[in-house]
């Protein structure tokens, strides 16, 4: 097990100083290698990174993850004959067959992927700089991320796509492409800390942005979510899991990857007042305009989004190897490439988006880190809606709710109440009304920030103001004292909402994103917050109604400190 440190502590040497494994004696050399390294083996949790995006080009032994720039890694993966033996196939003949390298586990009937155990012992903190173990903070909340990765794919899923593009003549190439430390998806998930996703000012969200905008596609796929419904959806719920809409996740040349929520519904289009709530479009417009409000508002609890025009036959068709996915591609009256969602009551052409003729508009939302290496909590919002034609949850008949929920750890100690109000502030602000439940990273504790996930059913009505979105607030009564200072700021004349979302939406590629309607109506709904806020002063006091965001004595304070939830 010291080798597989050292192979960590030489890993974080090429972090911090590119090239810097050249000339170090190769870890392989020295006796004891483990041929299947393990964490349990360290006495730690066994936490995996595998994102599945970490491959190459099968056939080259350097390919793997670039290794012709990691001259050590080699011996290091293959420094015994045990180990060996273990990653070489044979021919009928007995001679080995590099073209053949694939897990024990992997017959040739088999797709599946050599994973060589990832190893999270090394943590970096949300600062720019990795620290050495001499100035590493203990108290510092961190994401770790692994030492190493060695994803090899089996030949047959590679001949099976190389057939399928011989058949429809698809010309993408099939690149090699390495693993950059300095990837911005990567230096993104390393600035994750206990105040939110981002620093404040943060270079590398910018970065992120225009790498989403303009980095080429190497694979698309439909979400985990569209996925487990395949051939299993149940036609009689009212709500359905996916809704009306179709998001795919696309992997760039950098192993990135972002969430896709294509165009559904037009700007200037308002969803009609029959509408339920829970069968509203989701906009892809919606999903760019909260990610640049949540930083207006210095939340930064939404991943960073921007807006794109993919060419979904490039872009998608020809790059994806989800033979479900291949087959709903279909060309409309229109000569319009289209494609839909493969669902039983979602697989029909009426549901289908479409390109003008191939070129669609679209939202590309960056992924979080792997639920394996940051893992979260899905909880129920307190103040859920029914879902329901005709039911009500007891928070829209009992104005003394918040009462009640005020008695339930978290709720009862900690921010954890403050930042369901501010969730809310926040989704009266962009009309949501589709807030069921919230996630957040178990690393930092009860009192973590909460993740602002899926807003595309925001901004569909900018003629309404829905204020029993404001429920937490108008029966709670407490807000933090950073947001009431933050939103009076946004309605002074100089710094008014409206302006500043307009200014800033003007940096997406689609601009304009929101029509003048819903960027005067943010003016309108922020006017009613503070009144709010000011009638509960008037009723309770300024000191019991503006609470400090600071957390209490008690309250964990251990990066690792998990919830009990």
């Amino acid at each position: 097990m010291r080798e597989m440190l050292v192979a960590c502590g030489d890993l974080l040497g090429l972090l911090r100083h590119p090239g810097g494994l050249q000339g170090r004696r190769p870890p392989s050399t020295r006796k004891g290698l483990d041929s299947t390294p393990n964490l349990r083996d360290l006495g730690q949790d066994a936490a995996r990174w595998p994102p599945a995006s970490l491959l190459t080009k099968a056939g080259s032994r350097e390919a793997i993850l670039g290794l012709r720039d990691f001259p050590n890694m080699p011996a290091l993966l293959h420094g015994t004959s045990r180990l060996r033996k273990k990653l070489w196939h044979r021919h009928s003949d007995g001679k080995e067959n590099p073209l053949r390298r694939t897990s024990p586990r992997c017959s040739p009937g088999l797709s599946r992927h050599l994973t060589l155990q990832p190893s999270p012992c090394l943590s970096f903190p949300s600062s720019s700089t990795i620290p050495t173990p001499s100035d590493s903070n203990p108290r510092a909340p961190r994401i770790p991320i692994p030492c190493f990765i060695l994803l090899t794919p089996c030949p047959l899923s590679f001949r099976r796509h190389k057939l399928y593009r011989e058949e429809l003549n698809l010309t993408s190439p099939a690149t090699l492409l390495p693993l950059r430390p300095e990837a911005s998806w990567l230096q993104f998930h390393l600035g994750i800390s206990r105040d939110g996703l981002y620093p404040r000012s943060s270079p590398t969200v910018s970065r992120l942005l225009r790498d989403m905008r303009d980095f080429s596609t190497v694979s698309a796929d439909y979400s985990q979510d569209e996925k487990a419904l395949l051939g299993a959806c149940d036609c009689s719920q009212i709500v359905k899991p996916s809704g009306v809409h179709l998001k795919l996740v696309l992997r760039f040349q950098d192993f990135g990857k972002a969430m896709f929520k294509p165009m559904r519904q037009k700007r200037e289009e308002e969803t009609p007042e029959d509408f339920f709530y829970f069968v509203d479009f989701q906009r892809h417009n919606a999903e760019i305009a909260a990610f640049h409000l949540d930083r207006i508002l210095d939340f930064r609890r939404v991943p960073p989004t921007v807006g794109r025009l993919i060419n979904v036959t490039k872009e998608i068709l020809e790059v994806t190897k989800n033979e479900v996915l291949q087959s709903v591609f279909f060309v409309s009256p229109a000569s319009n490439v289209c494609f839909f969602a493969k669902c039983p009551y979602m697989c029909k052409t009426e549901y289908a988006v479409c390109g003008n003729p191939h070129l669609l508009e679209g939202s590309l939302s960056a992924f979080l880190p792997s639920l394996n290496l940051a893992p979260r909590l899905s909880i129920p919002n307190p103040w859920i809606r029914s879902y329901s034609f005709d039911g009500k949850e007891e928070w829209e008949v009992n104005p003394l709710y918040c009462d009640t929920v005020k008695e339930i750890y978290p709720y009862s100690s900690g921010n954890r109440l403050l930042n369901i109000i501010d969730m809310a502030i926040f989704d009266f602000l962009i009309g949501n009304m589709d807030r069921h439940h919230y996630e957040m990273f178990t690393k930092f504790g009860d009192d973590g920030f909460l993740l602002h996930l899926d807003n595309a059913r925001g901004f569909g009505r900018h003629s309404h103001d829905e204020t029993s979105i404001l429920a937490p607030l108008t029966q709670c009564c407490i807000i933090k004292r950073m947001t009431w200072l933050r939103l009076q700021l946004l309605a002074e004349p100089e710094y008014r909402l409206s302006d500043v979302m307009r200014e800033s939406l003007l940096q997406d590629p689609l601009a304009p994103v929101l029509t003048e309607p819903h960027l005067l109506a943010l003016d309108r709904r922020l006017q009613l917050i503070l009144r709010a806020v000011r009638k509960c002063i008037d009723t309770y006091g300024e000191d019991r109604v503006v609470a400090n965001d600071t957390m209490p004595a008690g309250a964990p304070t251990s990066d690792t400190a998990k919830l009990s939830t």
